[in-house]
């Protein structure tokens, strides 16, 4: 039986969250059903919502903060630092400059109407910042109050090794699901240390072919929902962070935290990549 909860610092999340990166953010009736599916993730006992100043260059942060404000005392809402808006002709670029992060933090706390940042992520590394000037700036703003817990996106092991002399980090998002597993070093080194790990696109585009697709027949379940019961089973660390647009897609994403998946059939799931299927 795994655990249905995790510890990140002092605060216990359930595993399985909600991205809100879909979410519309433009004024009428696609914002307002936008509202409804993040009150609906709360009501539905969701304790970790996903978000980025990326998604929507803070439009995302300030609808949740129109949703959920003021917020429940058991929910983490995690965001994200580190990628410049595009400034045309210059397209959107990492940007890890320790005052671009600073003045980014202090938007998100305005956004979202806190005083405090529960979880802030660095977005990418940016190559052409040392990391550890733009983790020491994250720590310098956590030292500060304005960040509680400290984490990172889409990094190598090497990276995480990295900024691990210098922050305590807190959780890691890669890309990570059934059928794409290139971070697979990465998430045992977060499972190794007790390191959150978030898998972003928790469900692979093709997600319904192949064991996949048999496995879910087999449960009455949906080929998403199988996809989202092997993360959970897959390691402790793991809190997957599906998103939707959708009140039913939620619900359905959600009951995946109930799912039970046979030795037998994690065994076939587990055997996929290996049999190139």
């Amino acid at each position: 039986m795994t655990s249905s909860t995790f510890r990140i610092g002092e605060r216990s999340v359930r595993r399985l969250g909600f991205g809100a990166m879909r979410l519309p953010t433009e004024p009428g009736p696609a914002r307002e059903g936008a509202i409804a599916v993040a009150r609906r993730a709360v009501e539905l006992g969701v304790t970790l919502i996903d978000t980025a100043h990326m998604y929507g260059w803070g439009a995302n942060e300030e609808l949740l903060a129109e949703a959920l404000y003021p917020y429940p005392d058991d929910l983490l809402i995690a965001t994200k630092v580190g990628v410049a808006p595009p400034d045309p002709p210059r397209e959107a670029a990492l940007c890890g400059r320790p005052d671009f992060l600073r003045d980014q933090v202090e938007e998100g706390l305005r956004r979202l109407r806190v005083e405090r940042l529960d979880l802030l992520q660095l977005h990418r590394v940016d190559p052409e910042v040392p990391l550890a000037d733009q983790v020491g700036a994250l720590r310098e703003l956590q030292v500060a109050g304005k960040i509680g817990h400290i984490g990172l996106s889409e990094v190598t092991v090497a990276q995480l090794e990295e900024a691990r002399q210098i922050i305590d980090v807190a959780s890691v998002q890669n890309r990570y699901n059934v059928l794409d597993r290139e971070h697979e070093p990465v998430l045992d080194a977060c499972d190794a240390a007790g390191i959150a790990f978030l898998p972003w696109r928790p469900v692979h585009p093709a997600v319904g072919s192949s064991e996949i697709g048999e496995v879910a027949a087999e449960l009455g379940a949906t080929s998403a929902q199988v996809s989202l019961a092997w993360l959970l089973h897959r390691s402790p660390v793991v809190l997957p962070i599906p998103g939707t647009g959708t009140i039913a897609h939620l619900e359905e994403n959600v009951a995946a935290a109930d799912l039970r998946l046979s030795d037998e059939q994690l065994r076939r799931l587990d055997q996929m990549i290996a049999a190139g299927r």
